[in-house]
């Protein structure tokens, strides 16, 4: 592959500076075919107004990279936070990808354009060269080139891929529900024939304007509340439990539906909103991401019947991939989605107390070693 050369790199360390880079993420999302929705400019500037950290304990800095080629064109943009970690006399500083909340940023990548990943990995490790005293960077979101770019790194230690699942389009929803396998056949008959059983229609209702907005994401939070309250739904854990995560939720599907890329799938039946998916149109891609249903209507698998909906409206609309969103669960497998994995790795700071910290900081992500519930102990939390 042709590795293209930066000319310039800007550090960017106020949300101000991160509002004045619109123009920066409009080349690069047209240039780069960007399909991922927490990569827009939108995202990251709620983000950082939302889920930075000012408080004595856990103090957090936007470190935004912004690469430009000898033509002064846009050609990267990689979006750190620094966090500065106290506890009694000790500082723990880190540096890691724009996106550290509660499951809420599913997907933490930069945008880069093809070509210019190998130099401008190595221009963002020159500048964090220079920014001294951090004990590890956490490399997120490195897929394809720039996956293997990062081999040219120097030491990092990987950690295991998050998996994405895409799902391809055909001209048809028919041709797309005969090439699916059996099981999803046979669930999506029982979906759509239990209604009809009982003597029940439904409405796909599609939200987008943005003054319809702010109601259905209440409707949505509550359906998101009852499907995370069912007894046996562990897996679905309520992502928009504070008040933090709220707030984010409402500003940034606001933003979005401006610029057309918001769709809130909502399932009518009779007079009741009974199940909500919300998603995102981001390129050639329709994203699914969070849903809630009504439990009471469970017995007709009534998300399935939304997604699949959802699905007909992609293929309508000439979408050409569905994104089912990252984890490895069957209501994403059964639809025999392509696998699409983003990689991981830690790299130390050079100091001894760098490299335990960060093998520390590892063992308290995965819950093991002495080390790691020292430091998940004595550490404070982010607070979302």
């Amino acid at each position: 592959m042709l590795h293209k050369a930066t000319d310039s790199i800007q550090t960017v360390t106020t949300v101000e500076g991160i509002a004045a880079l619109r123009p920066c993420y409009e080349r690069l999302q047209g240039i780069t075919g960007n399909a991922v929705p927490f990569a827009l400019y939108e995202w990251h500037l709620a983000w950082c107004r939302h889920f930075l950290n000012h408080d004595p304990d856990v103090k957090d800095e936007p470190l935004f990279f912004v690469l430009h080629n000898s033509s002064a064109a846009c050609v990267a943009i990689v979006p750190f936070v620094i966090s500065r970690r106290r506890f009694g006399p000790f500082k723990i500083v880190s540096i890691q990808a724009l996106g550290a909340d509660p499951a809420i940023t599913e997907i933490r990548t930069p945008l880069i354009e093809v070509g210019y990943e190998y130099s401008t990995l190595q221009a963002v490790q020159n500048e964090l060269s220079k920014v001294g005293n951090w004990d590890w960077i956490h490399w997120t979101g490195l897929n394809g080139a720039l996956a293997e770019a990062t081999h040219k790194m120097g030491e990092l230690q990987p950690q295991p891929p998050l998996s994405d699942f895409v799902l391809d389009l055909t001209p048809s929803w028919e041709d797309f529900r005969s090439s699916r396998k059996r099981n999803i056949r046979e669930s999506l008959r029982h979906c759509y024939n239990s209604l009809k059983r009982d003597g029940l229609g439904f409405e796909l209702l599609v939200i987008e304007a943005p003054g319809e907005v702010r109601g259905a994401l209440d409707r949505f939070l509550e359906l998101h509340v009852m499907r995370a309250s069912l007894p046996a739904n562990a897996v679905h854990p309520n992502r928009f439990a504070s008040a933090v995560a709220r707030d984010f939720l409402y500003e940034v599907c606001e933003q979005l539906s401006r610029r057309g890329i918001l769709r809130i799938f909502q399932l009518k039946i009779g007079s009741q909103i009974v199940a909500v998916r919300i998603a995102f149109a981001v390129g050639d891609r329709l994203y699914l991401y969070y849903s809630g249903f009504d439990p009471a209507w469970s017995k007709y698998s009534v998300m399935t019947t939304t997604v699949a909906e959802a699905i007909k409206y992609a293929i309508a609309h000439d979408f050409k991939t569905v994104g089912l969103s990252p984890g490895l669960d069957v209501s994403k497998t059964r639809w025999s989605p392509r696998q699409v994995d983003y990689q991981s790795a830690y790299q130390s700071g050079a100091r001894l107390r760098s490299r335990l910290a960060c093998e520390a900081y590892m063992e308290a992500r995965s819950g093991e070693g002495l080390l790691g519930r020292l430091l998940k102990y004595f550490i404070p939390a982010r607070r979302f």
